[in-house]
C-alpha cells in the first residue's frame, strides 16, 4: 500500500531549515524568470519553449521536497517488538520510544521517534532522511543543482550583457516607443550577483551530497551504517569470525530497492532482504557487540564543577570556549557530585552519558567540558588502565 502524506505535517515549514531552503528556491527562480525576460523573452516559440523548461525544473524541485517534507521517514510504531519474544535478545530497546528499534531503525532525538532505516536527520526538510523518502530527497538533490545549473547560465548571459553591451535595460522589441519590460540598474545586478553566488552555491554543495547519498544508495547503506561498517572492520574477533554486511545485495538490486516504480522504496521498513548466510539480526547483533565494547572502554569521571549546558561556557576558560566541538550533538548539565561514563574526548570536551540520571527516562548523554571533571580509577571496575592513560595522555597534549 503506497504511504500517506499526512497534511499536519506542514507545521514542519515553521523552521529555519525549510524557510531558508524555500527562499533560496524561490529567490533564485524569480531572478532567472527576470533574467529571461531580459535577453530571451517569450515572444517566440523557442522562448516560450526555454520558459517552460526552466519552470519545469523549478516545480520538480518544489515537488520532490515538499513530497520528503510530508511524506517522513517513516517511524517504528511505539511500544514495537517483533513477533517472536526471543528475538528481542538480538535488538536495542529505545526508552523514549518504549519499544524495541527495528533492524535498521535508530532513534532521532530531534524527531523523537525511533526511525526506519535512518540516514540522518536533514535540517533543511525539518525531518530525517529514511525509508519512506529517501527516493524523493535523492531526486531532490538531483533536481536542485540542475535547476541552479540552468539558472547561472541565465544569471551569466545577462551579467555578460549588462557588462559588454553598455545597456541598462533590454526591450521586448527593437522599438524606441516602448518600456523596457526589466529595468536593468545597479540594484538588480547586485541582486543578480547575491542569486549567482547561491545558484553556484547549490549546484556545488547539493551535487557533492547528491553523489554521496547515490554512493550509499548503490551499496544499500546508510550514513549511520557506514560508521558502523568501519567499526565491525577494526573490532577484534575470533580466528575465522568475519562480519558480512547483510543487505548488500548487487548494485542493480540495490538501486531498484531504493527507485522502485511505484515511485517509493520497497518493503515495510521493518524486514529487509538479506544476503545468503545472514539473518535478519545480523547488523543489530554487531551493534550490540559494539555497544557493549564501547561500555567496557568508557572511563568514569567525577563531577567537580557545575555546567548549565552553555554552548560558549566563558567562565569555564578561553581555551575551552575556542574548542568547542564542530558538531550538533547536545551538551549535557551537570553538577558536583554527578557521575559520567565517559567514551570520547576532543581537546578541552570530553562526551559521555550520566550514571546519576533519572530512572526508566531518557539517558542524559552530551558534551561538558572536561575543567569540570575528574577521572575515577577504580581498579577493580577497569583492570585495563590504557583507556584511562589514553584520556589522561590527551589531556597533556592540550
Amino acid at each position: 500500500m503506497a504511504p500517506r502524506i499526512d497534511w499536519r505535517d506542514l507545521r514542519r515549514l515553521c523552521h529555519w531549515g525549510p524557510m531558508v531552503a524555500l527562499f533560496i528556491i524561490i529567490y533564485c527562480y524569480v531572478m532567472g524568470v527576470g533574467c529571461i525576460l531580459i535577453w530571451w523573452p517569450p515572444v517566440t516559440a523557442a522562448g516560450v519553449a526555454h520558459l517552460i523548461v526552466y519552470t519545469a525544473w523549478e516545480l520538480t524541485i518544489l515537488y520532490n521536497f515538499f513530497y520528503a517534507m510530508l511524506l517522513g521517514p517513516g517511524f517504528v510504531p511505539l511500544g514495537w517488538k517483533p513477533e517472536k519474544e526471543a528475538d528481542c535478545q538480538f535488538l536495542q530497546y529505545c526508552k523514549q520510544c518504549k519499544g524495541y528499534k527495528s533492524p535498521r531503525s535508530h532513534h532521532c532525538r530531534k524527531c523523537k521517534r525511533c526511525v526506519m532505516k535512518m540516514d540522518h536527520h536533514c535540517p533543511w526538510i525539518n525531518t530525517c532522511c529514511g525509508h519512506l523518502n529517501h527516493t524523493r530527497f535523492i531526486l531532490f538533490l538531483l533536481s536542485a543543482p540542475l535547476g541552479c545549473l540552468h539558472a547561472t547560465v541565465v544569471y551569466g548571459c545577462t551579467m555578460y550583457r549588462y557588462l559588454y553591451l553598455g545597456s541598462s535595460y533590454y526591450y521586448l522589441v527593437e522599438d524606441d516607443d516602448l518600456e523596457p519590460l526589466i529595468d536593468v540598474d545597479l540594484y538588480f545586478f547586485a541582486m543578480l550577483f547575491f542569486a549567482t553566488g547561491l545558484s553556484i552555491g547549490v549546484t556545488v554543495a547539493v551535487g557533492i551530497l547528491f553523489s554521496i547519498q547515490m554512493k550509499i544508495v548503490l551499496t544499500n547503506q546508510t550514513g549511520i551504517e557506514t560508521w558502523i561498517l568501519d567499526k565491525a572492520k577494526d573490532r577484534p574477533r575470533l580466528e575465522g569470525d568475519k562480519f558480512v554486511y547483510p543487505y548488500h545485495l548487487g548494485w542493480r538490486r540495490n538501486f531498484w530497492e531504493v527507485f522502485a516504480w511505484q515511485g517509493y522504496p520497497r518493503g515495510d521498513g521493518i524486514t529487509w532482504p538479506v544476503v545468503e548466510g545472514c539473518d535478519q539480526y545480523t547488523l543489530t547483533v554487531e551493534q550490540l557487540l559494539q555497544k557493549e565494547d564501547k561500555r567496557n572502554r568508557s572511563v568514569e569521571f567525577a563531577i567537580v564543577d557545575n555546567y548549565s549546558g552553555s554552548w560558549f561556557p566563558i567562565t569555564k576558560g578561553i581555551r575551552v570556549c575556542c574548542c568547542i566541538p564542530c558538531t550538533e550533538e547536545p551538551r549535557i548539565k551537570v553538577k558536583r557530585g554527578d557521575v559520567v561514563m565517559v567514551t570520547r574526548a576532543y581537546r578541552k570536551w570530553l562526551y559521555g552519558e550520566k550514571v546519576t540520571r533519572i530512572k526508566d527516562g531518557p539517558p542524559e548523554k552530551g558534551w561538558f567540558p572536561r575543567p569540570c571533571a575528574e577521572k575515577i580509577i577504580n581498579e577493580l571496575h577497569y583492570p585495563q588502565q590504557s583507556q584511562a592513560d589514553d584520556f589522561e595522555h590527551d589531556k597533556k597534549e592540550d
